[in-house]
């Protein structure tokens, strides 16, 4: 639970502001009609973790005592914030990225006003690149980006894992994401899977 009343307060914020998404989008969603949606459709509209999702990874931090946590897709920072709050208690870090330069400022911004700054490694641009080298172990991952890259990275930082590495894939309803839940599911010699939030994510552990 969070108990911090700055963070709370900035929470109950961006959350409220996020409804408004299904105007943000509009333009960006026609535009998908003709070709493949881009990132760059939805720099505006926040795509958000839910509140009950934050709760759960915050709590599922602070039971595991994970304290290299690493997010792949901040946008407007509202999951960061819930990370960062977690890993603030355990003594932690979390590495955080954002592709769009614009969304990132804003998740800075946001971050900043939440207090948690000291916390947070804001990484702008490609996720590929900006972790690309990564030597640190990883205590948890979530995976909330661009979703044909969510097999890739995991690959590209799977030496990080150790037993016990949690990692949280959001959006696992969505078909982009078909190649990484096909690959931890024939692996099931080396993670273990549980689908959650309703069939919206997947919770793997290293094993």
């Amino acid at each position: 639970m969070i108990a911090n009343r700055i963070v709370k307060n900035k929470l109950s914020a961006l959350h409220k502001d996020a409804k408004k998404d299904f105007l943000r989008m509009g333009s960006g969603v026609i535009k998908s009609i003709y070709r493949p949606l881009q990132p760059e459709d939805m720099k505006l509209a926040y795509l958000p973790i839910s509140r009950s999702q934050g709760e759960f990874l915050h709590e599922l931090i602070l039971e595991s005592d994970c304290k290299q946590i690493v997010e792949f897709g901040t946008s407007f920072g509202i999951s960061s914030i819930y990370l960062a709050d977690a890993s603030r208690k355990t003594n932690g870090k979390l590495v955080t990225t954002e592709l769009l330069e614009s969304k990132a400022k804003v998740a800075i911004r946001n971050i900043e006003e939440a207090g948690l700054s000291d916390f947070v490694d804001v990484r702008i641009g490609d996720a590929m690149n900006t972790l690309k080298g990564y030597t640190e172990p990883i205590d948890l991952l979530f995976l909330d980006g661009w979703k044909d890259l969510y097999l890739p990275l995991f690959k590209m930082l799977e030496n990080n894992f150790h037993q016990g590495t949690i990692i949280y894939a959001d959006n696992m309803n969505m078909s982009g994401t078909k190649p990484y839940a096909d690959y931890v599911i024939a692996n099931s010699n080396k993670y273990s899977n549980q689908i959650v939030d309703g069939g919206k994510a997947f919770l793997t552990t290293a094993l």
